[in-house]
């Protein structure tokens, strides 16, 4: 938005609950602090939440209904150029009673991106780097990519990574890229994605796809995954037991088979050899 600019926003307050509510709304402070989009406590504001107004301070709502709540934002003609953050709020609050002495206080919100400046909207652009493979928190690894906003805003990106064997013979996924990484203009931020299926150890190629909002961009590179990343073997599972058994015994069972084969030649040997003898 330009210098100057008002523009209105409606918002949607919605009573989820089976109780007669009361819903407190304001606008609050927040900021992206590393790859985080942060809100601050309590009702502390910023330069954005202070160009906010809501036509009502509260409402009323009995379980399951909902309203509309306008939004006017107010850009004063001083303001300076670059991007803001902040949230709006819906807010039940429970204050300490005699039984509870402890006060509660439940908020949900949506968050607010605006950015200041002449010319239009800033552009949206980033970029897919540094693709690798790290321990992930269980038994399965995840594959790590750094993104890097190329653009003029603030981004939020999702997307899916897919995994395919040099031959491109085998593939595996799509896997979800984990969500809520905020990447300011200018820097870094890290997704990732695990990869929960059965797979062979060894190098693979990976192409993962990110998104925010109508930006769409794939990254390409190689990984290697650890060993084999394979799933827990249940006690009924026989199938791999057996096949774990036959690959690993295989110069075992040639060695059985050629000592059967040695005694049965000469158990038939000595036989006719008893065979031959005068009575």
């Amino acid at each position: 938005m330009r210098p100057g600019t008002t523009f209105q926003r409606r918002v949607e307050v919605r009573n989820s609950s089976e109780k007669d509510q009361h819903i407190e709304l304001y606008a609050g402070a927040a900021a992206i602090e590393g790859s985080a989009f942060t809100a601050s406590d309590g009702r502390a504001g910023n330069e954005l939440s202070g160009w906010v107004s809501l036509e009502s301070a509260s409402v009323d709502l009995a379980p399951q209904e909902r309203t509309a709540v306008k939004v006017t934002v107010a850009v004063p003609k001083a303001a300076s150029k670059g991007e803001r953050y902040g949230v709006i709020w819906a807010q039940i609050s429970r204050p300490p009673t005699q039984q509870d002495n402890v006060g509660q206080i439940h908020r949900v919100g949506i968050r607010m991106y605006l950015d200041i400046g002449p010319g239009g909207e800033p552009p949206t652009d980033f970029r897919i780097d540094g693709m690798k493979t790290v321990p992930g928190s269980g038994e399965w690894p995840m594959v790590t990519a750094q993104v890097h906003n190329t653009g003029g805003r603030a981004i939020d990106v999702g997307g899916t990574l897919t995994l395919s064997s040099g031959s491109g013979t085998v593939k595996a996924g799509p896997f979800a890229v984990g969500t809520g990484v905020t990447i300011p203009p200018g820097q870094y931020g890290q997704v990732s994605a695990l990869v929960d299926q059965p797979l062979a150890g060894g190098r693979w190629n990976a192409r993962m796809t990110l998104f925010s909002g109508t930006v769409e961009r794939t990254g390409e590179g190689q990984v290697i995954l650890p060993g084999a990343v394979a799933a827990p073997v249940k006690s009924d599972a026989w199938g791999p037991l057996v096949l774990s058994l036959s690959v690993g015994g295989a110069a075992t069972l040639v060695l059985v088979i050629a000592a059967v084969a040695w005694y049965l030649v000469r158990r038939e040997r000595n036989r006719l050899r008893g065979g031959a003898r005068p009575a």
